[in-house]
């Protein structure tokens, strides 16, 4: 992969990359996608467990220092990863959704912020499957497949809602073509992707994708993310002026909501498999630094921390959560498979509730498991050098993607009195 290089063509160090994104964000060059193909659900889990490897190596500096995934993004996107779950029929190895679920929860797992940029693409990729025309998939399809990435500009700031959209779609008679103008926020992966899905409103108020293209004139991305967790995501603003969409580059997007479709619960899986992710990862270090670093309490009449009774209890509850989020995860990928093969109003229901079973599971399990891990690690583990922190940041911003407390109104909803969940991305 060539090395990732400046605006002004000088080689490009962490703290560099990061300055270069602050600055002038638009103007980040990107290197030429070279990925490879990946052809299997196991081989997608193979290369998905070597990258995270790699991530997790400098996870804790990156979070610290704010410092963009530049190199990791587009080792991830060559990888083959990115393009995972294109339809066999278009060259893809058209991974199961439990495969993906388990790719995401390995990344994330690693470095969670660079488990959640993709979710957008892969969001594009299944409305793509759904409602692109057969020039539609055929091309970008293609360009997923090479290792170009999708970014996202979907959410409003000062909108009634999160499915409030006033950004318009205006037909451009002279460039047989769109323009679009407007302001959206939470773009995840924007300002390192080569193309950025708008979503809009067309003439007849329907709810539009349109993609416009890295380097356009009328596109501004600015990286002013700056919350205390997922810091690395790349989630600032995007500024349309004018920006040019292609006719042939719309996706009717609300079609898939007009149906029972499998969209809003692919979406959804994604961010559980993130969240299951950090969960894991917050256990795992507590382990380690249990064995490692902690020391008994007095109370316990015990040498070591390993042997600490209420720890041991402790722990205990944290691995049950962590291993039920796990498994819930893996039962929304079997039943969101089943949905996506054959999608009824039953399938699709089944499956988006399951899956709002496991978004609350892992939720729980995250946040659970990240505060556990203070707590049962003790007050060394607070350290600045340890990066232990990052867990419960992370955990308690990604989950506020949203909200849980309705994850569990419909589930109760449905069980109770058969009442299908809402056609939505968020569910």
């Amino acid at each position: 992969m060539p090395a990732t290089q400046l605006p002004n063509g000088s080689p490009a160090t962490a703290s560099a990359v990061g300055e270069a994104i602050r600055n002038t964000a638009t103007a980040l060059q990107l290197s030429q996608p070279a990925a490879h193909l990946v052809h299997s659900d196991e081989g997608a889990i193979a290369v998905a467990r070597e990258l995270a490897a790699s991530f997790a190596v400098d996870a804790v500096q990156r979070d610290a220092e704010r410092t963009p995934p530049v190199a990791e993004i587009e080792a991830f996107s060559n990888s083959g990863l990115w393009g995972m779950t294109v339809p066999k029929e278009f060259g893809g190895a058209g991974v199961s959704n439990m495969t993906l679920a388990e790719v995401i929860k390995l990344i994330s797992a690693a470095d969670p912020s660079i488990g959640q940029i993709p979710q957008n693409h892969l969001y594009m990729i299944e409305a793509i499957r759904l409602d692109g025309t057969s020039e539609q998939k055929r091309f970008f399809f293609e360009l997923a497949l090479k290792g170009y990435r999708f970014g996202n500009a979907f959410s409003e700031v000062g909108t009634k809602n999160v499915l409030d959209v006033r950004t318009r779609l205006t037909p451009d008679p002279d460039c047989d073509g769109f323009r679009i103008t407007g302001t959206k926020f939470y773009s995840s992966g924007a300002l390192l992707a080569h193309w950025i899905p708008v979503v809009a409103l067309d003439e007849s108020d329907h709810t539009v994708v349109g993609f416009v293209e890295r380097g356009d004139p009328g596109l501004t991305l600015i990286d002013d993310w700056s919350s205390f967790g997922q810091r690395t995501t790349c989630s600032g603003t995007t500024v349309l002026k004018d920006a040019f969409v292609r006719k042939d580059h719309v996706i009717d997007h609300w079609l898939a909501f007009e149906r029972p479709t499998t969209m809003g619960a692919v979406a959804q899986i994604i961010q559980a498999a993130v969240d299951t992710g950090i969960a894991v990862a917050a256990l795992d270090d507590t382990l380690r630094f249990v064995r490692q670093t902690s020391r008994p309490w007095i109370d316990s009449n015990v040498e070591r921390a390993v042997d600490d009774p209420l720890l041991l209890y402790r722990l205990g509850e944290v691995r049950i959560r962590v291993h039920a989020a796990e498994l819930i995860l893996r039962r929304a990928g079997e039943l969101l498979d089943v949905a996506q093969s054959d999608p009824t109003t039953e399938t699709v229901a089944e499956a988006a509730i399951a899956v709002a079973e496991s978004k609350a599971m892992s939720e729980d399990a995250a946040i659970f498991a990240a505060d556990r891990l203070h707590e049962l690690a003790g007050t060394r583990s607070t350290l600045g050098q340890y990066g232990l922190d990052r867990h419960w940041r992370n955990a308690r911003t990604h989950t506020l993607h949203d909200p849980s407390r309705w994850k569990y109104y419909a589930i109760g909803n449905y069980a109770l009195n058969g009442a299908p969940p809402p056609r939505h991305p968020w569910f």
